[in-house]
């Protein structure tokens, strides 16, 4: 029989590459009506369910289910963080393999996953989930700072903070508390803050087997927490690997996560790796095209075999096994001063860079510059490859700095040229 697959969100590309696995399968969608724009191939699909984004599970269910019944699907998927928790249940109801419900909360709701590590006995990190400026006071009164204040629902560092000092904590709470990318009041987890380098690990899992790729050493803002830059492979003592690998590999079993790419951040302290959060998806930030340079696996090739129905793991394993090629990084420009961007200039300069793979630039004249509040605050980027992480993070810095951002300042938020 062959596939028909049903992705859930839009995909970006994998939903292509799905179908190019080998021939005959077949892909459906069901997504939020504003993801539309976004579908790329849309003619390529056998069908397009658009639902409201605040329908009810029950709602995408039932319409997966009418699809279903016309067209039975044999496999579910999806690639993207928003809107797993819609493809677990529809994958429950259908009686179609993916993430269970359980475990798509546990990684959504970074409260009941700090509970959860500690329960086990995997990560004693304090935390709590605060409802008021009170709570929060009292959460610090009894576990000291400096303390994180994030969303407990969130990604993309939106919302987050580093709070040092008891005068911060009401601007924290309030930027916690808000809403970003349209979800808003589902709280605000507090939780101490751990001192040491930040790592992420792209691991990939097969009936509930875990295989890390690779891990990232990863460069944030000090305030935010925004990340600044990545490089592949960190360079690690074979004890911190050994140690990170365990770390994670304990932490998808207490999740239980069985299938598919997990991307998973830690912070190495002097009392060893404890974890930030984890995802079930590919690292952001060009993470998966870092990983493919520096290893040569291509994590999207294995997620889309699988979402197949491939057994892919043996392959994978002896693509690791093959040896490292390169170090591979990708570093971001910091935003300029508030203002609105007027000219950007340097990037053919930037893109001349020795080693220098890529420059983007992420923002044009009339972008509003308000600091680095976020992921999408960040006006460029630049991957570039070396013989040592060193050599990488090097070449793409320089290519950054010969770019010139002109700013107007002295204008109010929002007011464009």
């Amino acid at each position: 029989m062959s596939e028909h697959i049903l992705v859930v969100g839009s995909g970006r590309d994998l939903p292509g590459r799905v179908r190019a696995v080998r021939p005959g399968i077949r892909t459906s969608v069901i997504c939020r009506i504003d993801y539309l724009s976004r579908l790329r191939d849309r003619e390529e699909h056998s069908r397009i369910i658009a639902v409201r984004h605040d329908a009810p599970d029950s709602e995408w269910a039932a319409l997966a289910a009418a699809a279903h019944g016309c067209d039975p699907f044999t496999r579910i998927a999806t690639f993207g963080e928003r809107d797993q928790d819609r493809c677990a249940f529809i994958g429950r109801e259908l009686g179609l393999l993916t993430h269970t419900p359980r475990t798509v909360e546990l990684v959504h709701d970074k409260a009941a996953m700090r509970a959860l590590l500690r329960d086990t006995g995997l990560d004693p990190t304090p935390s709590a989930a605060v409802s008021s400026l009170a709570a929060l006071r009292s959460f610090v009164a009894e576990h000291g700072l400096p303390c994180v204040v994030k969303p407990v629902h969130g990604s993309a560092s939106v919302g987050v903070a580093v709070v040092r000092e008891p005068s911060e904590l009401p601007a924290a709470y309030e930027r916690a508390g808000g809403e970003f990318y349209g979800l808003s009041g589902r709280g605000v987890l507090a939780e101490r803050f751990h001192e040491g380098p930040q790592f992420s690990v792209e691991a990939f899992s097969e009936n509930a087997e875990h295989q890390v790729v690779a891990v990232t050493r990863k460069f944030s803002d000090p305030e935010h927490f925004v990340e600044l830059g990545h490089v592949v492979p960190a360079e690690l003592a074979p004890g911190q690997v050994e140690s990170v690998h365990h770390t994670v590999g304990a932490l998808l079993d207490a999740l239980g996560v069985a299938s598919g790419a997990t991307h998973t951040e830690v912070v190495l302290t002097k009392d060893g790796p404890r974890v930030i959060e984890t995802h079930l998806r590919m690292g952001g930030d060009e993470i998966p095209v870092l990983v493919r340079e520096a290893t040569g696996v291509d994590l999207g090739d294995f997620l889309a075999r699988q979402a197949s129905g491939e057994s892919v793991l043996p392959e994978l394993r002896a693509a690791l096994a093959a040896g490292r090629l390169r170090s591979a990084a990708i570093w971001f420009a910091a935003a300029p001063s508030q203002g609105v961007i007027t000219e950007i200039r340097g990037l053919d300069e930037a893109r001349r860079t020795a080693g220098v793979d890529e420059v983007v630039l992420l923002a044009e004249p009339g972008t509003v510059c308000e600091g680095l509040q976020s992921s999408d605050s960040r006006p460029a980027s630049a991957r570039a490859h070396g013989d040592t992480a060193d050599e990488a993070l090097d070449a793409a810095r320089t290519a950054l700095a010969a770019l010139e951002f002109h700013v107007r300042t002295g204008m109010p938020v929002g007011e464009t040229v």
